[in-house]
């Protein structure tokens, strides 16, 4: 019996970081030259893999021998579909530099201390409700060769998995007031002003906790007007 395929959604133009943006300097040499040519899903793509998730890791500040430096901040929200419906049991992974600006990663070669007590990845599986929360210290900026002097703003990088390979989804997130959203291409290169703006989280008082953490809210929406921009992969 032959099975039909149904394909999953693409997002719309605008609103997601594209290929191709002459002030992100290194797409100008790794962006297609040609016109892209869709493919259609096969079944092994929209069926599998599971993805194994392992214990959750919201809490970015233990496991070590000490705190890490930092502001603490708690990074929290809901995972919903194109009509705002709760997506449940879905893997979200999360990883960010230091509050010094620098990740854990031998690539990373910035002039800016590890530190010992942070690693800066986390993973959750959402609830019922499609609900995430983190744990984690506020990410510093720091510089990269864009152009001179380029800073990038802070923000955390998120995946969400999803049931199968053509489902995993990858976006950043940013922090409101930032001065440097102005002029990171990353951020700007999302050409739907509306849809730029749901990268940047809101504060939460109400998630905050008094003397301990500020809480920012963050929703990702998969598909649909309201949809999340989204890093091509």
């Amino acid at each position: 019996m032959r099975v039909k395929v149904r394909p999953f959604a693409r997002n719309g133009e605008g609103r997601r970081l594209p290929y191709f943006y002459p002030g992100y300097g290194s797409t100008v040499k790794r962006a297609p030259k040609n016109r892209l040519i869709p493919l259609d899903h096969t079944l092994s793509e929209v069926t599998g893999p599971v993805f194994w998730s392992g214990p959750d890791t919201a809490d970015l500040t233990k496991g070590h021998g000490g705190a890490p430096l930092g502001e603490r901040v708690i990074l929290a929200g809901r995972v919903l579909d194109e009509d705002r419906r709760p997506v449940a049991k879905t893997l979200i992974e999360l990883w960010q530099c230091n509050a010094a600006g620098r990740y854990r990663h031998p690539v990373d070669q910035h002039d800016a201390p590890l530190d010992p007590n942070f690693d800066g990845f986390g993973q959750v599986v959402t609830g019922e409700g499609g609900e995430y929360r983190f744990l984690t210290i506020k990410p510093g900026a720091y510089p990269w060769r864009n152009t001179y002097n380029s800073w990038r703003p802070a923000h955390v990088h998120l995946a969400i998995a999803g049931p199968a390979f053509a489902t995993r989804l990858i976006t950043q997130m940013y922090f409101p007031g930032d001065p440097l959203l102005a002029f990171d291409p990353i951020f700007q290169s999302v050409s739907d002003p509306a849809a730029r703006e749901r990268l940047v989280a809101r504060y939460d008082p109400e998630l905050s906790e008094a003397e301990w953490a500020l809480g920012y809210r963050f929703d990702i929406v998969l598909r649909g007007r309201e949809e999340t921009p989204v890093e091509n992969g």
